[in-house]
C-alpha cells in the first residue's frame, strides 16, 4: 500500500516556507533568484490538489477504523429484531414495537431508538437496511415496486446508500416467490432487493453477500488505491491546511507576509498528523538553499 505523499510534505512546506521568509528578508540585497516564489506556487498547487483527492475519500478511512454505522429500519413485526439476530448468529435483541434499530458494523451494541429519533438516525447512517414484510405487499405483482419505491420514500431521504430486504418468503408460495425474486431484480428506483427468511435462513447466504460487496464499497480496499484518513482529527487538520494554503494563494502578490503566515499555519497543521512541528529546520533550509550566513 502506497503512503500518502501529504504525509511527508511537511518538508515541502517547510521548504515552502523557508524560500517566501528568504525572499521577504533578502530579495533586496539580491541573494534570492526571482523564481523562488514561482517554485513556491507550484508546490503549493500541488500540495492542495492531493489534499483535496484525499479529503474527498467521503470517509472510507474513518469507517475502516471505527466501522460502518447501519441501521435496520422497518414497521413493526417486519423482522428488524429477526434480522439482526440472524447477522449476529445469536439471540441479542428482542421483538420490539419500536421502528428502528442501530448497530455499527462490526456489531457492537443494538440499540432500539424511538420513533422521534428515526430521520435523524437514518440520516447518519451510512448504510440503511429497510426491512419489509412480503405479506404487507401488494398482491399485484405489477404493483409491487411502486410500493416498495414509494415505501422507501417514506423512510429515507437518499436510496443511495441502502438495501431492501424482505422477509419472511418462507410464508409466500414457492412460485410467487420466484415470479416476485425475478421482477425485482435490476428494477429501476430501486435499491439492490434480497428476499429472505429469518425464520428458515433462507435467502441469507446471499444477503451476505450483497450486503458484504456493499460494506466493502463504502470501507474501499486499504490494500489497494489510494490511502485513507483514517481519523476525524486527521482529516479536520488536513482541512485547516488546505484553508492555509489557500492564504497564501490569497496573499502571494499583495501581502507576502501574510502569505507567509499561511504557510506556516499550513506547517503546523500537517505537523499535528505527523507529529513534526519546528522552526530550526525553517532556517537550516534558508542557509542550506541559499547560503545566507555561510
Amino acid at each position: 500500500m502506497t503512503v500518502p505523499s501529504f504525509l511527508f510534505s511537511d518538508l515541502l512546506v517547510s521548504q515552502s516556507l523557508a524560500h517566501v521568509e528568504a525572499f521577504i528578508d533578502f530579495s533586496e540585497d539580491e541573494l534570492i533568484e526571482d523564481g523562488v516564489l514561482n517554485q513556491v506556487d507550484g508546490s503549493v498547487c500541488d500540495l492542495q490538489a492531493e489534499m483535496e483527492r484525499h479529503l474527498k475519500d467521503e470517509r472510507r478511512g474513518e469507517r475502516l477504523r471505527s466501522g460502518v454505522q447501519v441501521v435496520i429500519a422497518g414497521a413493526t413485526n417486519a423482522g428488524k429484531s429477526s434480522l439482526l439476530n440472524a447477522l449476529c448468529k445469536r439471540h441479542i435483541c428482542q421483538t420490539s414495537d419500536k421502528i428502528l434499530l442501530c448497530f455499527p458494523v462490526l456489531i457492537n451494541h443494538p440499540h432500539a431508538l424511538r420513533q422521534l429519533f428515526f430521520f435523524s438516525r437514518v440520516e447518519q447512517a451510512d448504510l440503511t437496511l429497510v426491512v419489509v414484510d412480503c405479506a404487507g405487499l401488494p398482491s399485484e405483482h405489477q404493483q409491487v415496486a411502486g410500493f416498495l419505491q414509494e415505501h422507501l420514500r417514506s423512510v429515507l431521504a437518499s436510496e443511495e446508500q441502502c438495501l431492501l430486504v424482505l422477509n419472511k418468503t418462507d410464508l409466500l408460495p414457492e412460485k410467487q416467490r420466484q415470479k416476485l425474486d425475478m421482477e425485482l431484480r435490476g428494477v429501476s428506483g430501486l435499491p439492490p432487493v434480497c428476499l429472505i427468511s429469518c425464520q428458515t435462513n433462507e435467502g441469507l447466504k446471499g444477503f451476505l453477500t450483497v450486503l458484504y460487496t456493499k460494506v466493502k464499497t463504502l470501507c474501499g480496499d486499504p490494500l489497494s488505491g489510494a490511502p485513507t484518513l483514517t481519523q476525524a482529527r486527521h482529516r479536520t487538520h488536513l482541512q485547516q491546511c488546505v484553508a492555509a494554503l489557500y492564504q497564501y494563494q490569497r496573499y502571494r502578490d499583495n501581502d507576502l507576509a501574510l502569505a507567509a503566515e499561511g504557510v506556516r499555519l499550513a506547517l503546523t497543521s500537517l505537523g499535528r498528523i505527523t507529529g513534526r512541528v519546528g522552526a530550526e529546520e525553517i532556517l537550516d533550509i534558508i542557509f542550506k538553499d541559499f547560503c545566507i550566513g555561510k
